[in-house]
């Protein structure tokens, strides 16, 4: 194995070691030493690939903005199904993150937006996010509309992981308030652009 290989190797089973700590513990459980010896390395690897522990944290929300837009891109090429069943889908995949991985979804809406790595990551899964809008909306609404949409998905996410949004309470589901939200924007868009 050549050296740049073993370098990208030793930084992937860093990355990977760091966010399986972090979905155990949250970031507290993060420390580079720790995140050395869950991946098997030298106790000093992981400062040659990493800063510090928020440059870490950082690639990890930039993994998992990556992650979350390839799944988009995926979506978006899904000629089968309608345009507000690919952004539905696009929504729910978002707040399942949040679900499944609440350390990681966190992370992803704490780290500064203005680090140039971070801002492209997060950019990216706009930019394909945005897309699926337009193809519900058209692209003269697509922006407000996306911008409600991912609002409106964050908030939902938050109300859920902290037990405010019991289908109990409300007679709810998470799904049927995605659908419900689609649907409204749907019907906004036509009412804005009868020719839609």
């Amino acid at each position: 194995m050549k050296r740049a290989e073993s370098a990208a190797a030793t930084r992937e089973a860093l990355v990977r070691a760091a966010s399986e700590l972090l979905d155990e513990g949250g970031p507290a459980a993060v420390t580079l030493r720790a995140v050395g010896a869950r991946a098997g390395v030298s106790r000093g690897a992981p400062y040659g690939h990493f800063e510090n522990k928020e440059h870490l944290l950082t690639q990890l929300a930039i993994t998992a903005w990556h992650s979350l837009a390839d799944d988009v891109e995926q979506a978006r090429a899904d000629t089968g199904t309608t345009a507000e069943a690919r952004l539905e889908w696009a929504v729910l995949k978002l707040i399942g993150l949040a679900r499944r991985r609440p350390h990681v979804y966190a992370l992803m809406f704490s780290t500064p937006a203005d680090t140039p790595a971070a801002a492209e990551a997060a950019g990216r899964l706009e930019k394909a996010f945005l897309t699926l809008v337009a193809g519900v909306v058209g692209e003269a609404d697509a922006l407000r509309y996306a911008a409600l949409l991912m609002s409106s998905a964050h908030g939902i996410a938050g109300m859920e992981l902290s037990g405010h949004l019991s289908k109990d309470t409300w007679q709810v589901s998470v799904e049927q308030l995605v659908r419900m939200l689609v649907d409204a924007i749907r019907s906004a868009g036509r009412e804005a652009n009868p020719a839609r």
